[in-house]
Order: structure tokens, then C-alpha cells, then sequence
């Protein structure tokens, strides 16, 4: 059965969909931007300071639906500019140091927000 996760400590989605959908084992959570939930705006400028937000985002999420970092299978990341996948990528590496997930990456137009980051991330058990 599928279940809808949401939790306070990550940002309420700005669009018609879910933080996160559980089913069968799995938790599909949606792309999360730098947004601080307890201020409702991206609040760094670089590349760094936002990645850092996304991740307090996804733990956020995992956390409220039972999992955590070591769950994620299977990440992707959308940047608005391929100059910040090595900035991205030092931000990454601290969360997943081992075992890491399956990634893509990919450069975009632009991001909701003027956001340099949002993660989208698939988690199971």
C-alpha cells in the first residue's frame, strides 16, 4: 500500500505532490531544493551551502519514514550549472563516504527558485 510521508523539518512541497511516497519497501522522495523549511527561502548563494541544505532535507525525510542515508540506493542530481558539480560533488562525498548510492547528474536550464541544486533521491529496505 502506498503511503505519504511528510515531516515539518523539510521544506512542504511548493507544487501538487508529495515530500515522499513509501511503497512496497521503497521511498521515492521528491527533488528537494535548498529551502530551509524554518524560513521558506534558500538562504546560501553557493553551491556548497545549498547542497549541505538539500541533504538536512533528505535526512529530514528519511528519518520521518523510518530510513536513513545508508538506505538510499539510487541518487540524481540536477545542477543549474555543470561548473558546480565539483562543489556538489565535496558536499556529497561527506554523506556517503561508503556504499555509495547509484547517481546521475545532470545540467539543466534553470531550477525552481533560482536554485543551483535540487536532489532527488530512492530509497529501500
Amino acid at each position: 500500500m502506498k503511503k505519504i510521508i511528510t515531516t515539518p523539518n523539510a521544506p512542504a512541497a511548493i507544487g501538487p505532490y508529495s515530500q515522499a511516497i513509501e511503497i512496497n519497501n521503497l521511498l521515492f522522495i521528491s527533488g528537494q531544493l535548498p529551502i530551509n523549511p524554518a524560513t521558506s527561502i534558500i538562504e546560501s548563494s553557493e553551491i556548497t551551502g545549498q547542497t549541505e541544505q538539500v541533504f538536512r532535507n533528505i535526512a529530514a525525510i528519511l528519518e520521518a519514514a523510518g530510513y536513513e542515508l545508508a538506505d538510499v540506493v539510487k541518487s540524481t542530481v540536477f545542477l543549474s550549472d555543470i561548473s558546480n558539480f565539483a562543489g556538489m560533488n565535496e558536499v556529497y562525498k561527506k554523506y556517503y563516504a561508503s556504499e555509495c548510492p547509484a547517481r546521475s547528474a545532470f545540467a539543466v536550464k534553470d531550477l525552481p527558485l533560482g536554485a543551483l541544486v535540487e536532489i532527488e533521491t530512492v530509497a529501500g529496505r
